[in-house]
């Protein structure tokens, strides 16, 4: 089995989101391999360049940029093949081939995906209704929702509404706890796409264990015994039945893996009418 480690430096014109986003998903892939992450970001002139070269050259290993400025390119690709320091700019296969195919240059401007735009100020009212309306407040407007999770406590609703909110969607949510009614109206709801959240019972008494211990309360209690919390689990399962919700079992997902199914499930409701 591999274990080794290895500088990664990470080379923005910007805020680095894309790049670092690009990089986890890549090194994820190699068994036994973990990267020092370095993040050189906001880069925008020649002066600047001469500390990242500075941080590189302190800490040999791979660099992966996203700089479109062609002078700027030029200079950091000069200064890595002096510095014999393997230089990938990732995003010129996507940038040549859309070029290509739609017969346009690509303008080299740096931060253009983070112009203050309509897209831009419709994600921040998202941000603004998800953090008015998590953990079942707001239930008076919740038709006006893009999507609403329910789900019983630490099923992870909260961080995945404020992800879906992050990519412009209105995210609700509402928790389902025993012996406690749902909300007026909300097995009534017509616009939004309601969806239930399920997880393992075993790994949902850990993750709860876990949670109270941190905050130094008493273990024994229903919210952490195993048999009353499958009880809940199976509870909460055929509510999503008796309604006809779709579910999304989040043991094994990550919060990005939960948004993108329900963003999927939105979009397939909304394709087939």
């Amino acid at each position: 089995m591999v274990n080794r480690s290895f500088h990664l430096h990470l080379v923005s014109d910007a805020t680095g989101d894309t790049l670092y986003a690009l990089a986890r998903a890549c090194v994820s892939q190699f068994a036994g391999v973990s990267a020092e992450e370095h993040s050189w970001t906001m880069l925008r002139s020649v002066t600047q360049l001469d500390s990242v070269m500075a941080g590189i050259e302190a800490n040999p290993g791979i660099v992966l940029f996203t700089v479109v400025d062609p002078t700027l390119r030029s200079a950091l690709m000069e200064r890595c093949r002096q510095s014999q320091t393997p230089c990938i700019p990732v995003l010129d296969p996507v940038l040549g081939g859309l070029s290509a195919y739609l017969g346009i240059a690509v303008k080299g401007q740096p931060g253009r995906q983070h112009v203050l735009d309509q897209g831009y100020f419709d994600r921040i009212e998202a941000m603004q209704f998800s953090l008015a309306h998590d953990d079942g407040q707001g239930i008076w407007n919740l038709e006006e929702a893009d999507v609403v999770l329910v789900g019983v406590s630490r099923t992870s609703k909260t961080p995945t509404c404020v992800y879906l909110a992050n990519r412009g969607y209105r995210a609700a949510n509402v928790p389902l706890v025993p012996n406690v009614s749902l909300p007026d109206g909300l097995e009534a709801l017509k616009r939004p796409l309601v969806i239930g959240l399920t997880k393992d019972p075993n790994r949902l008494v850990q993750i709860r264990r876990n949670r109270v211990l941190m905050l130094n309360q008493d273990l024994n209690t229903d919210y952490t015994d195993p048999e009353t919390v499958r009880k809940e689990v199976a509870w909460a399962k055929a509510i999503y039945e008796k309604y006809n919700w779709p579910v999304i079992d989040v043991t094994r997902r990550s919060i990005e893996e939960t948004a993108a199914t329900a963003i999927q499930l939105l979009e397939n409701r909304d394709r087939d009418g």
